[in-house]
């Protein structure tokens, strides 16, 4: 059985803008831990609640603009916003 052409253009897409969506979050942690380790420094709170509600909600805003689910956008962002809280705390705890 030969390999659907038009299926395998699909799925070669698919990978490409899996592979992108890592290499995103990967600068965005990078970038997220030199944050924690400023507020660290600073003695700043891991968290910042204000901002992170501002963030929902402007993603909200652009997910719905994009045609995306904006109760997953939602749950995926707080899903990062929890992994960067837990950098921060880490780092919070760790001696300069």
């Amino acid at each position: 059985m030969s390999e659907d052409a038009v299926l395998a253009g699909y799925r070669q897409s698919i990978d490409n803008i899996d592979a992108a969506m890592i290499h995103i979050l990967a600068e965005r942690f990078r970038i997220t831990q030199a944050v924690g380790a400023y507020k660290a420094h600073n003695k700043l709170p891991a968290s910042d609640p204000g901002r992170e509600e501002r963030q929902i909600t402007r993603l909200r805003k652009l997910a719905e603009d994009a045609r995306l689910d904006p109760e997953f956008s939602e749950k995926f962002l707080r899903f990062i916003i929890e992994e960067v809280i837990r950098h921060h705390q880490k780092a919070a705890n760790t001696p300069d």
